[in-house]
């Protein structure tokens, strides 16, 4: 039988792996606080228990995401469940969710939201127990990411919000249905580039990559948005650290006002919001 105590040392000396990975993935395993792994260090373990982590750990050794293998992440403050089915929320997206709020903070009586391609609905959900008063929709082609997406609602308890299949707007009839926000963080990844080998390698291409430049999809959203804000509405769009002057020139060019652009906390060029005339 082993122990708690000898398992993770095991762990840390079989591959690439940190102790709070290690710790995590037990955690997981044996349905407990990391703090108890410390407190009963010597309990000892099944050997189904065993072969469960060790099965975790050569996963995690090979590069798949640490969130992936215990099917959950947090964002917002919010725990999410998340699986292969959508990207994993990164904190720089906290970054949109912020700007939308504090763009919006005196703002009185409800509010209309489309956050496109919401995936786990991270976006739509932090703007949802944010303001119990909007009311937002997330959008997504995919139907298992809007299987998350509800669970995750569900779980967090926000009621706000509502999940639809649609690929972008299609599901909304053109002049007729308008939205005072809209939000995305649509696919904008280079088919080419470096990032993609890496452990983003295990993530949904089509919510990473827009063939066939990383812009397809952002001209796409900014040129078609209009149609479906309301006056004075206002698009929030999250991009890549080089495509700032593209997204900004794309929206003037599409009739956007107050057009600026805002850095994520790693100092880089992230989220470019406009309003409509």
């Amino acid at each position: 039988m082993f122990s708690i105590q000898s398992i993770l040392s095991l762990a840390l000396k079989s591959g690439n792996l940190t102790s709070l990975e290690a710790e995590v993935l037990l955690a997981h395993v044996l349905i407990v606080a990391r703090s108890y792994l410390r407190a009963w260090h010597e309990k000892t373990m099944t050997e189904q228990q065993k072969q469960a982590f060790e099965s975790l750990v050569s996963r995690r050794c090979v590069g798949e995401p640490l969130a992936y293998l215990i099917g959950r992440k947090e964002f917002w403050s919010l725990p999410l469940v998340v699986s292969n089915s959508v990207l994993i929320p990164r904190p720089e997206t906290e970054c949109l969710v912020e700007l939308v709020l504090n763009k919006f903070n005196n703002a009185s009586g409800s509010l209309s939201v489309l956050d496109l391609g919401t995936g786990s609905g991270a976006i739509a959900l932090a703007l949802g127990v944010e303001r119990p008063r909007w009311k937002i929709i997330g959008i997504d082609r995919s139907i298992a990411a809007l299987e998350i997406a509800e669970l995750n609602a569900k779980n967090n308890g926000i009621s706000n919000v509502e999940f639809m299949q649609s690929d972008w707007f299609m599901c909304f009839e053109s002049g007729k249905t308008r939205f005072d926000i809209i939000v995305g963080n649509p696919p904008y990844i280079h088919p080419t580039d470096s990032h993609l080998e890496g452990e983003i390698r295990y993530e949904p291409k089509e919510a990473l990559i827009s063939l066939p430049d990383g812009l397809q999809d952002l001209k796409k959203i900014i040129r078609e948005t209009s149609d479906y804000l309301a006056p004075q509405g206002w698009l929030f769009v999250e991009h890549g650290f080089d495509q700032d002057v593209f997204v900004r020139k794309t929206m003037e060019l599409a009739d956007f006002s107050d057009v600026q652009t805002y850095k994520d906390l790693a100092d880089i060029n992230r989220v470019t919001v406009g309003r409509k005339r």
